[in-house]
């Protein structure tokens, strides 16, 4: 799996101009405040890391491809970037954050129970959960068939739903959750995004 990643991120465009950039960083601005303890989880080349810290939050940005983290490095230096292993911990200790952003992420996660247990790990107590998926409502997945969001090859491991994503977090624990649509029509939103506290 690692070296899937690592040759994703050796090949990806620099610069890379990520999909709905305005909407994630409207939904992080609305949810974070200046002084916040921000883990951007699956931080990528760190555009939203800088992004954060530019806004006032304290991010620390987490990936598991050293070509990102790399990336994130050469592209923001004066900010910090952490290297994960996959099914590991996280490398941050227990109660270390106020809010973790997880955006288009948890899609691609193989053991999600793992992996919010490690974003709860993280999190004081009523810190939050924010995180941003594709939608995969059944009007979507009705319009584009599920080929369009799932390809055999691709990386997407799960697909949620309003519904479903409420119910995981639930399921793990969270509170507070709330879980709406971003982009595109009202009845057909291409984006999920959702906040929980811990």
């Amino acid at each position: 799996m690692r070296d899937y990643y690592e040759e994703l991120w050796e090949n990806l465009p620099d610069p890379l101009e990520p999909p709905d950039r305005a909407l994630r960083v409207r939904f992080a601005h609305d949810h974070i405040a200046g002084g916040e303890r921000v883990l951007d989880l699956g931080c990528g080349d760190g555009w939203m890391t800088a992004e954060l810290a530019a806004y006032g939050a304290l991010p620390i940005g987490v990936e598991i491809a050293a070509a990102a983290i790399d990336r994130a490095r050469r592209r923001h230096p004066e900010l910090e970037f952490r290297l994960a292993e996959i099914g590991a911990e996280l490398p941050l200790n227990d109660n270390e954050v106020d809010v973790v952003w997880a955006s288009e992420v948890i899609e691609h996660v193989a053991d999600t129970a793992r992996w919010l247990s490690e974003v709860r790990r993280v999190l004081r107590p009523r810190g939050r959960l924010l995180l941003t998926t594709p939608n995969h409502s059944r009007l979507r997945l009705l319009a584009g068939g599920i080929e369009r969001y799932s390809a055999p090859l691709g990386d997407h491991l799960h697909l949620y739903t309003a519904r479903s994503l409420r119910e995981l977090l639930g399921d793990f624990g969270f509170g507070e959750i709330e879980v709406s649509g971003a982009g595109g029509p009202i009845f057909a939103r291409r984006m999920l995004c959702a906040s929980a506290r811990r």
